[in-house]
């Protein structure tokens, strides 16, 4: 960490004062989250071949100048990103970030709750959703929607950018310590490598959706704008106690645990190891700070799971592990929390479909 950068996840106006000072250029305001900036597509994209990193002695216009480009995509009226294919967008963002601050990516969760795939692809890149420390160049994002075709535009925001300064992720001791003092989820914590979270499989009259295969159009800018039915098939209460998860599906369902995010601390959701089974859990892993808490007593929110088979059909059973949740400490307290005060879509969620779909 470099001197004058303060330890931790930047902050709504940590990131606003990055924006003042040119380390990131483009941003907009009003694309401000309590730790993270909501990144727009920019008018050029291309079709490509396939995803690709440049490694690290080559920039993204040379690989795509070397025949990965299929076709050139103009944004600036909306555009329709095939199911199954892959694209690339310059975004309207570009960063120079000093030494000791990184940037890190994420889909945003509507993002991730339509299956469209989203990965952040930097010049001489070596890792998606990664831009290292002292990065000055573009940025770009790889978009593959997976089960839905969808609708976007220049100004369109698929994914989101963290700012990090030192070592910010708490270990499990000092995760241990913090849920005893105020817990983090309601009952018993599950904390190695992170906070467990378990799948909920139990007695709502629907516990999941399954995504339809041949629907209609999705588009990324419209909110409460189509009905579930069309796009999803509602999976009920299971007397078994477990569903199959076909190969190349998709299921939305959600945490049996009810967690809280207090306002010092942001989070991620990472995959459980591959080992514990065939499955792939949730594109979308950024938790703000405030998700699932409340200054009169914390209720907790529960985390929607984007959930895809792999090869072979696989059992998941009702309170199986899925995911766990890496805590990060903040480098500042955001101003606003994530809720209601700024229009958060998923505060005091359950099982919940992306924005796009009426309630």
């Amino acid at each position: 960490m470099s001197e004058g950068h303060t330890s931790g996840v930047y902050s709504a106006e940590m990131i606003a004062s990055a924006m003042a000072s040119g380390e990131v250029d483009g941003g907009a305001p009003t694309r401000l989250q309590p730790a993270s900036l909501d990144l727009a597509l920019g008018r050029r994209a291309w079709r490509v071949r396939a995803s690709f990193l440049p490694g690290r002695r080559r920039r993204v216009s040379e690989r795509l100048d070397d025949g990965l480009a299929m076709q050139a995509i103009d944004l600036t009226e909306a555009a329709v990103f095939e199911r199954g294919c892959v694209y690339l967008v310059e975004l309207q963002e570009r960063l120079k970030l000093p030494a000791g601050v990184c940037g890190a990516a994420n889909p945003k969760s509507s993002t991730g709750r339509i299956d469209v795939f989203v990965r952040l692809v930097t010049d001489y890149g070596a890792a998606f959703d990664e831009a290292p420390a002292a990065y000055d160049g573009p940025l770009f994002a790889e978009i593959s929607p997976r089960s839905f075709s969808i609708v976007a535009r220049e100004g369109s925001s698929l994914n989101q950018l963290r700012l990090k300064a030192g070592d910010v992720r708490l270990d499990d001791a000092a995760l241990k310590a913090m849920h005893n003092t105020d817990p983090l989820v309601d009952g018993a914590a599950d904390i190695d490598g992170g906070l467990g979270l378990s799948v909920s499989l139990g007695d709502d009259d629907i516990v999941g959706w399954r995504a339809r295969r041949h629907s209609a159009l999705i588009d990324v800018d419209r909110k409460d704008a189509l009905d579930p039915r069309d796009y999803f098939e509602a999976i009920g209460p299971q007397k078994s106690g477990f569903i199959i998860l076909d190969p190349d599906e998709f299921y939305i369902l959600v945490s049996k645990e009810r967690l809280v995010i207090p306002p010092d601390y942001a989070a991620e959701m990472t995959p459980i190891s591959p080992g514990l089974g065939e499955f792939r859990v949730h594109y979308a892993g950024f938790f703000d700070p405030g998700f699932g808490w409340s200054a009169n007593g914390h209720n907790g929110s529960r985390a929607v799971l984007e959930v895809r088979s792999r090869e072979t059909p696989f059992v998941l059973e009702d309170g199986q592990l899925v995911a766990r949740l890496v805590y990060e400490r903040m480098a500042a307290r955001p101003n606003t929390l994530y809720g209601e005060a700024i229009g958060s879509n998923y505060q005091g969620q359950g099982l919940k479909l992306s924005k796009h779909f009426q309630t």
